[in-house]
This record gives structure tokens, C-alpha cells and sequence, in this order.
């Protein structure tokens, strides 16, 4: 690799980073070319010659912000091994993303995706990533409980991601209500669990039960 090279990623990474933190600290209506070549600490022609748009650096820092978020994340999805496991990471990482202030990001992104074109795909793009990883392990956590055979891995994952979209963005005007929301599902956590819990004669009698309702 030659230093130019280098030097244009270590560039367009620390423009990356700089629409991130605009994004996250000032929000969608004063993030300019200006305000992120500051936060980056470069020239704001630079935003330019490397991305050729404010909209499609956004877009750009979208898709690097949810890679590195789903990667964080990844060995630990890796190791849940059932239903009730998956629940209580899942409020986890909505603390620890909370409190980096990654739900804060989340928000301004799928506010600008209203005015900035570029940004919608770029944002499904980055919650498609999340929906990958959160499926690969329903994919291998549901055959062990008595759900199994009655729950499509890809439409679960997509409502489990999109039920704590709605709660990231439902704390920003309610807390209480949120946390009250994020309770419920840990109850719910809760009854998987003791029905994971059961013996194997009483999972066969769930799922006869169940094959004869749905």
C-alpha cells in the first residue's frame, strides 16, 4: 500500500468519524461539509474529492457506523444459546448503545433520511446488518425450543430489530415509557425461559398444541 493510499483512508476514516459525532452531538440540521471537516479536523473540500456529497458521506458514515456497531456485538450474538439469552442481550445492547450514544445517532439518521435522499438505503442498509446477525441466531437458538418448527427466523429478526428501533426512538419522548416497554419484554424473557426450561415430555405436548392451533 503506498502512502498515498494511506494517507486517502486515514482521511476519508477520519471523515467517517467526523459525520458520526456531528450526527450524534449537533444533529441531522447543523451537520454541513463545514461542521464535519472540523470534527475531522481536515479541509472541508476534502468532503468532496472523497465522497463528492455531504449526502453521500452521510450515507457512507451510516453503513461505517453500523458495521462497527454490529461488530462490537457480533462474538457475543455468537454465544447465546436460547430464546431468553438473546432478549436479555438485546436490552444490553441497547443500554451500552444508549449510553455511547449510538441511539441518539440512530435517531438523526431516520429523521434525515426524510430530506437526505441517500440516507434511507444507507440506514436500512446499516438495520439490514443487525437483522443478519439477530436471524443467524434465531436460526440456531429456535430448533431447541418448542417454537421451532412454527417461527420463520427471518421475520422474527426483522420484528425484533425493529421492535427496539421503535423503543430507541420512543425513549427519546417518554423514558419511563420506554423502560416499561423494555421490562415487558424482559418478562417475556422470563416465559420463554421457564418453557425452555421444560422437560422434553412436556416441549412434545407444547408442540402438539401447537401444530393443532396454527
Amino acid at each position: 500500500m503506498s502512502p498515498e493510499t494511506a494517507k486517502s483512508r486515514e482521511t476519508k476514516t477520519k471523515l467517517l468519524e467526523g459525520a458520526l459525532n456531528v450526527l450524534t452531538e449537533q444533529g441531522i440540521a447543523k451537520t454541513s461539509a463545514r461542521t464535519i471537516a472540523s470534527a475531522a479536523g481536515v479541509n472541508q473540500a476534502l468532503v468532496f474529492y472523497h465522497f463528492g456529497s455531504v449526502d453521500e458521506l452521510l450515507a457512507a458514515a451510516c453503513r461505517h457506523g453500523a458495521e462497527q456497531a454490529v461488530a462490537r456485538y457480533r462474538t457475543r450474538l455468537a454465544a447465546v444459546t436460547s430464546l431468553s439469552e438473546l432478549l436479555t442481550l438485546g436490552r444490553r445492547i441497547h443500554e451500552e448503545e444508549r449510553e455511547g450514544g449510538h441511539v441518539a445517532l440512530l435517531g438523526q439518521l431516520l429523521a434525515g433520511a426524510q430530506t437526505h435522499t441517500a440516507l434511507g438505503p444507507a440506514t436500512a442498509a446499516g438495520l439490514d446488518l443487525w437483522i443478519t446477525e439477530i436471524e443467524r441466531t434465531l436460526t440456531r437458538v429456535l430448533p431447541n425450543t418448542p417454537f421451532g418448527e412454527f417461527t420463520d427466523p427471518t421475520g422474527l429478526a426483522r420484528a425484533i430489530a425493529a421492535s427496539f428501533v421503535g423503543i430507541e426512538l420512543y425513549e427519546g419522548a417518554d423514558r419511563r415509557g420506554a423502560q416499561a416497554a423494555l421490562d415487558a419484554l424482559e418478562q417475556l424473557g422470563a416465559l420463554v425461559a421457564a418453557l425452555e426450561d421444560l422437560g422434553p415430555v412436556a416441549q412434545r405436548a407444547i408442540r402438539h398444541h401447537l401444530r393443532r392451533r396454527v
